[in-house]
């Protein structure tokens, strides 16, 4: 049986994002006294009772705004409804009962889904705030008072919830799945693939920089594997971030780099490489993860026979110090080389989890260095006595030599070279650790 799914919905600001945090035990969704601060759709799990539990966070409801991203912000929310097994209402138990929590609670009971109401914001122990009687009158039953920023009241929640929830049998444990980090400058088209991959409008998509904020994660299965897609917020300058959620999406999108398999750096073919694409890419790359440069909106390039091969020679230049990381032109708005994208991430992700035996890596060193002679400086002359792999992800090689001073960059360099050709290692950086003898005494 599939695992429960449990929507976090209400009016702006009455504290989903909090409760939602709480509920999964890790601080995912941003939360700021801005109201809109959530738009799109955010995943997490929980377990209660011996049960895991999907939940969404949504962003907040107003149900006659004709602003765009409120308009789209609602949409989330809508989706999320359709999706869950069991809507938790969150009200304020400060400001009472509004219009937009009866408008909202309204379209719940239309929907004909189980709903429990939540009366966010009891922060005190005792008799409770005489505004909390008014929530009956929303017709959804008995109000639970919870408060997400102490915790209090939310194992009440998740038994009201347990109620709802279908009889479980013995769930299956999810298959591991590859993730991948899509990150890149503000419209760039992250959000565009992810949906067009989907095939639903999984995230917010507008010409507004900074609409995506969460790092969003989607699961998805296809003939190449299954995947988690992770949207991430744009990337800009420093000194062009002065706003305080703005600041905490890049450390999200910081960390969405840090816990994928591969990064899919999304490029502008309209604007051009930027230095702020190579510093994104640099991210990725001092991460040790395996990554592939997308050039996106490729449909709108005007192109003769010499366009690809030109953009190809600029990207080999701006990204010379990846050289490892592969090119791909593609179209979110068309799905245009989607499929091969796919191809490439299991061929990067496969190259980062290589594990080669030391007798081959050997093998490899006596042949290249009987090619090319290693080194030597005033007389001394390099000797590598054997190498071997101690890690992957990136993969990570241990050199064990006579003198680490005379290992130069241009002979690693060389070695990597010979080690990618003769292995493959196509789209994941190479870590080199290089020890002198006298290190194992040390």
């Amino acid at each position: 049986m599939a695992i429960p799914v449990i929507a976090i919905v209400g009016r702006p600001n009455v504290g989903k994002s909090t409760l939602f945090n709480k509920l999964v035990g890790e601080r995912i969704a941003i939360v700021n006294d801005t109201p809109g601060v959530t738009r799109d759709r955010i995943f997490g799990q929980c377990e209660w009772r011996g049960r895991k539990l999907t939940v969404i966070d949504t962003g907040g409801i107003e149900p006659y705004s004709d602003d765009i991203i409120l308009k789209q912000m609602r949409r989330q929310a809508e989706l999320a409804i359709d999706a869950a097994d069991v809507i938790v209402l969150v009200t304020d138990v400060r400001s009472g009962v509004v219009a937009t929590d009866e408008e909202v609670a309204a379209m719940l009971r239309k929907s004909g889904r189980n709903v429990v109401l939540c009366v966010n914001k009891c922060d005190t122990i005792g008799e409770p705030d005489p505004n909390f009687y008014e929530f009956y009158n929303l017709g959804l039953g008995e109000p639970i008072q919870v408060s997400s920023v102490h915790g209090h009241g939310t194992g009440d929640l998740l038994d009201a919830v347990f109620e709802y929830l279908p009889e479980s049998d013995e769930e299956n444990e999810e298959e591991d799945s590859i993730r991948v980090a899509v990150i890149g400058r503000p419209n760039a088209g992250k959000s565009s693939l992810v949906n067009k991959i989907t095939g639903e409008n999984r995230c917010i998509v507008s010409d507004i920089a900074g609409t995506t904020r969460d790092s969003i994660d989607t699961v998805i299965e296809n003939k190449y594997g299954r995947f988690c897609l992770t949207d991430t917020a744009g990337i800009r300058r420093k000194s062009k971030v002065d706003d305080v959620v703005e600041k905490y999406s890049i450390i999200r999108a910081r960390m969405a780099i840090e816990r994928s398999d591969v990064c899919v750096i999304m490029i502008d073919a309209v604007s051009g490489i930027t230095e702020q694409d190579t510093k994104i890419a640099g991210l990725a790359h001092e991460s040790g993860k395996a990554c592939i440069i997308a050039v996106n909106k490729w449909d709108a390039v005007e192109k003769d026979g010499k366009t690809m091969d030109e953009y190809r020679k600029k990207l080999e230049t701006e990204f010379s110090y990846m050289s490892y990381a592969p090119f791909i032109f593609i179209s979110a708005k068309t799905g245009q080389r989607i499929d091969r994208l796919f191809e490439l991430i299991v061929t990067v992700v496969n190259s980062s989890a290589m594990r080669i035996t030391t007798g081959m890596l050997n093998d490899l060193l006596a042949d290249a260095t009987a090619r090319v002679q290693p080194p030597t400086d005033k007389g001394r002359r390099l000797k590598i006595m054997y190498v071997t792999q101690a890690s992957v992800k990136p993969p990570t090689f241990v050199f064990f030599v006579n003198n680490a001073e005379l290992f130069h960059f241009s002979y690693q360099r060389y070695l990597e070279n010979r080690i990618r050709e003769t292995f493959g290692m196509q789209g994941t950086p190479i870590r080199f650790i290089v020890r002198e003898r006298n290190d194992d005494k040390r």
